[in-house]
C-alpha cells in the first residue's frame, strides 16, 4: 500500500452557509474551496495547513443525513483554551478529561456531527 493521507472527510450538514460560518468563525479554519457545481455547492474548510479537508456537504449530496458523522478528531495544542472559546462562542463541550492518551473533549456542530478535541500526552 502506498496511501499517504486521506484528502477530505465528509460532514453532512443541513445548512452549508450555517456551516461555513461554524467552522470558519468559530473553529477557526480556512475556505478552501467554495464552487457551485452541477449537484450542489462544493464547499470544503480545514484547518491551515492541513492536508486533510472537511467537505460540508448539503443536503441531497452524497445521500448523508446532516449529523450523522461522528468520532472526529481535532488535534489541538490547548484543549482547555479552546474549550473556554467554544464556550464562549455557545458551543456545549463535554470536558475536557484526563485520559492516558492526552486530554480530550467533545462537542457537535450546529448540525450534531460529533467532533473531539485532543492534546496528545507527550510520548505517547
Amino acid at each position: 500500500m502506498n496511501i499517504t493521507h486521506a484528502s477530505f472527510v465528509t460532514l453532512p450538514v443541513g445548512d452549508q452557509g450555517r456551516a461555513l460560518r461554524f467552522y470558519t468563525d468559530v473553529l477557526g479554519f480556512e475556505t478552501i474551496a467554495d464552487r457551485d457545481m452541477p449537484q450542489g455547492r462544493w464547499l470544503q474548510v480545514a484547518p491551515a495547513g492541513a492536508q486533510t479537508v472537511f467537505t460540508l456537504s448539503g443536503p441531497g449530496m452524497g445521500g448523508f443525513e446532516p449529523g450523522s458523522a461522528r468520532g472526529i478528531m481535532l488535534v489541538t495544542t490547548d484543549v482547555d483554551a479552546d474549550c473556554v472559546r467554544l464556550a464562549q462562542a455557545g458551543v456545549s463541550v463535554q470536558g475536557p478529561d484526563e485520559l492516558p492518551w492526552g486530554r480530550m473533549a467533545s462537542f457537535a456542530d450546529p448540525d450534531g456531527n460529533g467532533l473531539m478535541l485532543l492534546t496528545e500526552k507527550e510520548g505517547f
